[in-house]
């Protein structure tokens, strides 16, 4: 018995000092995880670049505490960034005399041509009025990270890398046939020849009708693509074609041959570049500031009694509560009402970057849209798309403005 006991306390205290100790591993993980996440002042150094990397799925606004389906394990703060912030860090580091320049890390981009649009026309304007410069580089990159890109004074690739360029193509999985061998059958209520999101439960191929619509957005898309290349890049439109078509830009000789890219550098020799450019000797450390800690940098305080409120429809339309990735009825309606109660705002931006979802939801939130524009304006402003529920709501608006790229209608 004596034995017996010995062996349990042994095994107890045991326990209880692993317990202890997984205690102060997880606390010591979340109090450095949740300080990623603390408004801290960050000072920028004299010339110093600015680092941006838009190879992640950018949001319409930066998330606010843990990001859904990210562990803590290898969380990047920068990869939590917003379309608001990233274009807010632009805006002020043309003014910023720290700020001598902008480098972009060209990859494989997973985000749509609207989101990349905003941040190129930002860019644009960033070089027009600040005369900074800006240098991307890449070792493979995707045709839409080039599309952002092209908007540099000089683009670069890696001596053995690629360059994704061969035009825009799409691909539909339907699951009609493998329905029928399982005998499920599917009852769908639609309304019109294109309206086709339920295409592959109906049918075993593309409608004519719908490839017609994706051929047209498709080739509306490239060309509006190749256009604004063609502007920065000064080169015509149809030798972009001829890239595109013989995929020469895949080779990198090829791709600086075509005037596709400006060169075949490495890493180190694009940082030796932007030191001269700074005025750095090749001995310094050149100072790279993250987009993330360069947004500590700067207040974004609203002043002013006359305010405009800027609303997020962003994700599936949803009844009831929302939440990251979904517009809650309930929870737009409280928006509205909010702003409809505050004498200080005077009118309303309501940036929609939704699919659609819930037909009963989407009439929710347009009677309240229809509220509101009864007393102050509102202004839609749409974002990689706003179709379905997203363009009923969105046509309830006083004004509507949309990106060259957006994909929008398909009300069915």
């Amino acid at each position: 018995m004596r034995s017996f006991f010995t062996s349990f306390f042994a095994s107890l205290l045991a326990f209880l000092v692993f317990c202890i100790i997984i205690f102060f591993v997880i606390m010591g993980v979340v109090s450095a995880f949740s300080r990623q996440f603390e408004d801290k002042t960050v000072s920028v150094r004299p010339n110093s670049v600015l680092r941006i990397n838009t190879n992640y799925s950018i949001a319409e606004q930066t998330q606010k505490g843990l990001p859904s389906g990210l562990g803590i394990l290898g969380y990047d703060p920068d990869h939590a960034l917003g379309l608001n912030d990233i274009l807010a860090n632009i805006r002020h580091a043309a003014k910023d005399d720290n700020i001598k320049g902008i480098y972009l890390e060209l990859g494989i981009c997973p985000n749509s041509y609207a989101t990349l649009q905003e941040i190129r026309d930002a860019l644009e304007d960033f070089k027009s009025t600040s005369g900074k410069f800006v240098v991307a580089y890449g070792e493979v990159i995707s045709q839409n990270s080039y599309y952002l890109g092209s908007v540099a004074d000089k683009v670069y690739l890696n001596p053995s890398g690629a360059v994704d360029f061969k035009g825009l193509s799409a691909q539909i999985s339907f699951y009609k046939g493998t329905l029928d061998k399982l005998g499920v059958k599917t009852e769908v209520f639609y309304d019109g020849k294109f309206k086709s999101a339920t295409e592959p439960y109906r049918f075993d191929k593309m409608s004519d009708e719908n490839r017609l619509q994706l051929r047209e957005f498709l080739n509306a898309l490239f060309d509006e693509n190749l256009s604004e290349i063609s502007d920065t890049r000064k080169m015509d439109v149809m030798t972009y074609r001829n890239i595109a078509d013989s995929l020469k830009a895949w080779y990198p000789q090829y791709a600086v041959q075509t005037g596709l890219m400006d060169g075949l550098i490495y890493y180190d020799e694009v940082v030796d570049e932007m030191k001269e450019h700074c005025g750095i000797s090749a001995d310094r450390e050149l100072n790279f500031v993250s987009m993330h800690d360069y947004r500590g940098t700067y207040a974004n305080d609203v002043k002013g009694e006359d305010r405009i409120a800027l609303v997020y429809a962003d994700g599936t339309i949803i009844d009831g509560e929302g939440s990251n990735g979904y517009i809650g009825s309930r929870t737009f309606a409280k928006m509205m009402y909010d702003v409809r109660q505050d004498k200080n705002i005077k009118a309303v931006v309501l940036r929609v970057n939704s699919p659609g979802g819930s037909a009963v939801a989407s009439d929710v939130m347009w009677r309240e849209i229809e509220i509101t524009k009864k007393v102050k304006p509102v202004v839609v402003s749409m974002g990689d798309y706003a179709a379905s529920g997203g363009y009923m709501i969105s046509c309830n608006a006083d004004k509507i403005f949309a990106e060259p790229n957006t994909l929008t209608g398909s009300i069915g």
